[in-house]
């Protein structure tokens, strides 16, 4: 499997993927990617900034994430705890996974690679945030190695629990 940055080509591929993630939150009642959220807008505007990111296997886009090393204004403050480092991180949005390969260790995959992202730009610190419901999410975060930090807002004051990960460079 291949880590990429986004096309305008795959635009159509990670919406199709997004838009299951969103079906998804809304049958197991997870107010998570709500009010046509992500969209379309927001993946070309991840594209433009180079923070957007396609998995591919054997051709085919398999997952979808935004991966950002300029910080995250929602980061600067962290309630109910404290992240482990202070120092340049790399910050994970929309992760997604087809949603016919959900449970075959896609998500997984798709860390070990942002990982590998980091580590080839000398940042050893991953974070990432999630809704308080997305025990998936959750449980994805610990079996990974993130630790869980503290409480985070969004700029819409929705609440967020946080993880970080230290990696060895």
């Amino acid at each position: 499997m291949e880590l990429i940055r986004t096309t305008e080509q795959d635009i159509p591929s990670v919406m199709e993927i997004i838009r299951a993630g969103q079906r998804y939150f809304r049958q197991a009642n997870i107010y998570q990617w709500v009010n046509n959220y992500p969209n379309e807008d927001i993946i070309k505007e991840d594209i433009l900034k180079g923070y957007s990111y396609v998995l591919v296997h054997e051709g085919k886009i398999v997952a979808t994430a935004a991966v950002a090393f300029d910080g995250e204004p929602t980061y600067e403050k962290i309630y109910d705890g404290n992240w482990l480092t202070d120092e340049e991180y790399g910050v994970i949005h929309r992760i997604a996974v087809a949603e016919e390969l959900k449970g075959q260790g896609i998500a997984g995959e798709l860390l070990k690679k942002v990982e590998e992202l980091c580590r080839e730009r000398q940042v050893r610190s991953i974070k990432i945030d999630t809704h308080e419901d997305n025990k998936p999410m959750q449980r994805l975060m610990e079996k990974k190695g993130f630790v869980y930090c503290g409480i985070i807002y969004l700029e819409s004051g929705s609440k967020r629990i946080a993880f970080e990960k230290v990696l060895r460079l």
